[in-house]
């Protein structure tokens, strides 16, 4: 695909560095492909008049920019306008397996000396979705996607030195750690990744934020393995990666009253990760992703003996998740949704499941959805609980249910029910608590 864009002079065109996926105050042309023709799912590829590219996948109402693809671009300004070209191949797109396919198309340009932004299929903004108004491109025979597998094996090394240190000890240590990551194309429609013993010291750091709250804190996950193709795992917003290897919730002070505490982890060392996800060509998606850290020890100083010994502050931990969304008529979709963790030892375990649905009429104007979720914690003798307590149990219901208008107005139920029970007989209790109320989607 290519094109040219002409202008009175090439002072008209906006035009900045940005870096990949940045948008900036950039002229640019897209592509935008729903290669199973859902209305749902989709792949979007840009280019600005500087040849920066970004590109992302786009499902209803969201696009993940952490997606990065491989494809080729080029750009150029000339005097009278500026000049592009697209090359992407079917490596870098995801569509099912049919001898004749039709995929949805959409041309997209952004003008910013005129505020205008174009559309080879029109778009009506009172109209919900965008995918969903696409045009239709035929003709697509025979395609035959070739193999998509990677290896990125890496290797990296750690200094220390500590100038500090006292006469007679270390003042530095050295440490070597290597791992891979893995990606493989199963078919057409899904991609496998793994990665082993992953190294994140690359990754940008966190902003420090000063908590006041009595409410954790939640950070911009920064890592590739899970900002990439993991729109599935969103569904519901029940998956929150930073609680694997960055910022477990289950640690203990396994220290006695004549110890101090030398060192002690607070991150929990990924083994390996590995994530399956796609979509069927009856449109079921399916995300499977599961994750294995460490045990992790605290260094513990008995100031009686004057001896250092190990404890362990974080059991060896399995993080899982399986997500299936099936698509339906009208940008409608229902979606199951399952988290749980499982811990060594005398830990407790952890488990979340979620039904979701997402309802559109023919026209696309009226929104009809919700969720129905279930949240436990599940000690070792097998006693769902809410709260670790070892003579009681209790588990969490909530409902959402939500009707929504073009007009932005939204009305919701909210339905949280909480039970609890203790070992002693007759000691029940429950209650639901209902709100209902309207208000504006921003």
């Amino acid at each position: 695909m290519g094109g040219y864009f002409h202008e009175n002079n090439k002072d008209s065109i906006a035009a900045e560095l940005a870096g990949r996926d940045g948008f900036g105050n950039n002229d640019f042309v897209g592509l935008v492909l729903d290669t199973y023709q859902d209305k749902i799912n989709g792949f979007e590829y840009f280019i600005t008049p500087l040849g920066e590219q970004w590109d992302a996948k786009a499902t209803s109402g969201n696009e993940d920019f952490s997606w990065n693809a491989v494809w080729q671009s080029a750009a150029k300004i000339h005097a009278d306008g500026w000049s592009f070209e697209f090359f992407i191949p079917y490596s870098a797109i995801r569509f099912g397996k049919k001898k004749v396919q039709d995929w949805g198309l959409n041309i997209v340009r952004r003008r910013q000396k005129s505020g205008q932004q174009l559309f080879w299929q029109s778009i009506d903004p009172t109209v919900n979705g965008f995918l969903t108004q696409s045009g239709t491109l035929t003709g697509l025979e025979d395609i035959k996607p070739p193999l998509r597998l990677q290896f990125s094996p890496y290797l990296s090394t750690y200094l220390n030195h500590d100038g500090t240190a006292a006469a007679g000890t270390k003042k530095g240590s050295a440490t070597v750690n290597g791992g891979m990551d893995v990606k493989y194309g199963i078919n057409q429609a899904f991609t496998l990744d793994m990665t082993l013993i992953p190294d994140f010291g690359q990754v940008q750091t966190d902003n420090r934020i000063l908590n006041l709250s009595p409410f954790e804190p939640q950070y911009t996950e920064n890592r590739a393995f899970f900002t990439e193709g993991t729109e599935l795992f969103n569904k519901g917003n029940l998956f929150y990666s930073r609680r694997i290897g960055i910022e477990p919730v289950y640690r203990f002070d396994p220290s006695g009253p004549n110890d101090s505490t030398v060192e002690s982890p607070s991150t929990a060392k990924i083994i390996n990760a590995t994530k399956i996800s796609g979509r069927t060509q009856k449109g079921l998606g399916i995300g499977m992703l599961n994750a294995i850290t460490q045990p992790q020890y605290a260094v513990l100083y008995d100031r009686t003996t004057g001896e250092k010994r190990e404890a362990k502050n974080m059991p060896l931990t399995n993080y899982n998740i399986l997500v299936l969304n099936q698509s339906l008529k009208h940008n409608s979709s229902i979606s199951l949704v399952n988290t749980n963790v499982l811990r060594s030892g005398d830990a407790y375990d952890a488990n979340v499941t979620s039904a979701l649905f997402d309802l559109n009429d023919k026209k696309n104007t009226w929104n009809v959805g919700g969720n129905f979720s279930v949240s436990n914690l599940i000690s070792k003798e097998r006693t769902i609980c809410i709260l670790v307590k070892p003579a009681a149990a209790s588990i969490l219901v909530f409902t959402r249910i939500y009707i929504q208008t073009n007009t932005t107005k939204v009305i919701s139920v909210i339905l949280p029910t909480t039970i609890t029970w203790s070992k002693a007989p007759g000691q029940v209790t429950g209650g639901t608590n209902l709100r209902i109320g309207t208000t504006r989607c921003s």
